[in-house]
């Protein structure tokens, strides 16, 4: 019998891997992903063959490379860039300090290394003029192509394209910006791409917004500076006009050539819960296969995103070997036993590094201790060690020892998105000592408790505590006697959506919606006094959908 086609299950990279930059050295594939206000910064995965991807964790685990301390939410790293030249890793990248009332603060970064271990060098500052900078690398000449912010009232908040030359050998910006010119009824575009091919430059684009009028277009030009002509077969990839398809928001693309001559797109795709609804997990890698016509035009056939497309030479190869094509934990499902020196990849930290001041594996073996942070609203100091999610039906557990004294010190389990928007079950004190259990949720600012129950007399400081996301609702649980008992009501899940994070006040934008949802390991010390909690185990896992009456 025939063997059945290789191919490749999108999303290649599933929970919030957004703004994928992709990039080629030799047989190796290096992709890097926006982190935004979570260390370490930039996060990175290796491939052989475009399908199968290892996490190495991120590139910037703290300062001198980056300060998260006081981004807002959906801030900090924005659309990092990958590039090689000179033997070098050449990493761009933004810190946002500031988006709402019209401004947007990005100042733009510059490191290098010889591997992409690094070390990474000191970062060189590039400008501050627009986000989404990148670098192009044409012969001895680099230019760092970003959008051009506006902040004046009526201008739409972007003036287009600029380029400006970049000196490898001075590691500086040498010379005024250049004006790009775009094709005609373009404005405001994003996630600005340059590749030389022959005498054409390719420019690709994140247009339409970051919603679900998001496309991927490409353009040429003889010239770096334009004048650039549109294809006229309309953009690469989106899935804008089709609201029924699985991937949604498709956009922020980066094309890459496999070493048997063929070419891929890598962008960023969201599964909504329902026709275009929520987006729990929010943007997600995927890969869509690149033609290109007589006439030089790149061509995503069909032009929308597909959860499965032809496999790259290299892995149907290995396929028609009897090799197969297995499928890469890309989730990191299984139990973390903090046994090792350091957090794991899939482990990040919420706006300051995991330093063992406050996080450390070496206080007591077996366990991650974390030291008790500032508040939920806080945009310095908490303390929260977390995972994205990664699949609309999954669980997240873990055994704590916590003695809290009042009811200032908190520590459990958190389904997490951002500071106006989590849950969150806890092991407390009560005003008389007593220690409690409770379930505290914060819908958009607005923060609730679902009642705490009063442990009995007695109890020790042991608590196995998790949570089971099901698509639009989650419910958290804890462990009675080896028996799992409900915490709390099922919860609206939709509250950790990028939609509903996204907050218009006054006709003015006040937060943004980039991150998706993450669950993780949680202490809050609102009095000051740093207790710890220590954390013997958290697995992760996938499940299948609940029942409608919960049970599995």
């Amino acid at each position: 019998m025939p063997s059945e086609p290789v191919t490749v299950l999108n999303p290649v990279l599933p929970g919030s891997h957004p703004d994928p930059c992709v990039l080629r050295v030799g047989g190796d594939f290096y992709l890097a992903t926006s982190t935004f206000e979570w260390y370490p910064g930039v996060r990175l995965h290796h491939s052989t063959d475009l399908a199968r991807w290892r996490p190495l964790g991120g590139a910037l685990p703290g300062p001198p490379w980056l300060d998260l301390a006081g981004r807002p939410d959906s801030g900090g790293v924005w659309a990092p860039d990958l590039s090689h030249a000179d033997g070098l890793f050449h990493l761009v990248y933004s810190n946002v300090t500031s988006y709402a009332g019209g401004f947007t603060d990005s100042p733009n970064l510059l490191v290098t290394a010889p591997t992409i271990h690094g070390p990474w060098s000191d970062p060189v500052p590039l400008h501050a003029r627009g986000f989404d900078a990148a670098l192009l690398h044409d012969g001895d000449e680099s230019w760092l192509v970003s959008l051009a912010h506006d902040w004046r009232p009526g201008h739409g908040g972007s003036s287009g394209l600029e380029a400006v030359r970049y000196d490898r050998r001075a590691r500086t910006l040498a010379g005024p910006p250049v004006r790009i010119a775009l094709p005609e009824g373009e404005h405001w575009v994003e996630g600005p791409r340059i590749r030389r091919i022959g005498s054409w430059y390719y420019l690709l684009t994140a247009d339409g917004g970051t919603g679900y009028g998001h496309r991927v277009t490409a353009a040429r030009s003889r010239n770096l500076a334009g004048p650039y002509e549109r294809d006229p077969e309309g953009p690469l990839i989106t899935a804008h006009d089709r609201p029924d398809l699985p991937l949604q928001k498709a956009g922020h693309g980066c094309l890459v050539d496999t070493p048997a001559g063929e070419t891929y797109l890598a962008y960023l795709v969201a599964r909504p819960l329902g026709r275009r609804g929520p987006c729990v997990l929010g943007r997600e890698t995927a890969l869509a296969p690149v033609t290109w016509t007589a006439q030089g035009w790149p061509r995503v056939p069909g032009g929308r995103p597909e959860t499965r497309i032809p496999a790259p030479a290299v892995l149907r190869a290995a396929g028609e070997a009897g090799g197969g094509a297995p499928v890469p934990d890309v989730h990191g499902e299984g139990t973390d036993h903090f046994d090792g020196a350091v957090l794991g990849p899939h482990w990040s930290t919420l706006r300051r590094p995991a330093t063992r001041d406050w996080v450390t594996t070496a206080a007591r073996r077996s366990h991650l201790r974390v030291r008790g942070g500032r508040s939920p609203q806080s945009l310095v100091g908490t303390s929260l060690v977390a995972r994205r999610v990664s699949s609309p039906h999954c669980s997240f557990e873990t055994t704590m020892e916590y003695r809290p004294a009042d009811t200032r010190h908190l520590a459990g389990l958190t389904a997490y998105y951002n500071t106006r928007n989590w849950f969150f079950a806890y092991r407390s004190a009560d005003d008389a000592g007593r220690q409690v259990l409770g379930v505290a949720a914060c819908d958009r600012g607005r923060v609730t408790l679902e009642g705490a129950e009063v442990l009995a007399p007695g109890t020790g400081g042991r608590t196995r505590l998790g949570v089971d996301v099901d698509g639009p609702r989650l419910r958290f649980r804890r462990d009675i006697g080896g028996r799992w008992n409900p915490l709390g009501p099922w919860l609206d899940a939709t509250v950790l959506s990028d939609e509903h994070a996204e907050e218009i006040e006054d006709g003015g934008l006040r937060t943004m919606g980039f991150t998706g949802a993450f669950v993780g390991l949680w202490v809050w010390d609102l009095g000051g006094q740093g207790l710890h909690a220590d954390f013997d185990e958290a697995t992760y896992r996938l499940r299948p959908p609940a029942r409608p009456d919960g049970e599995r």
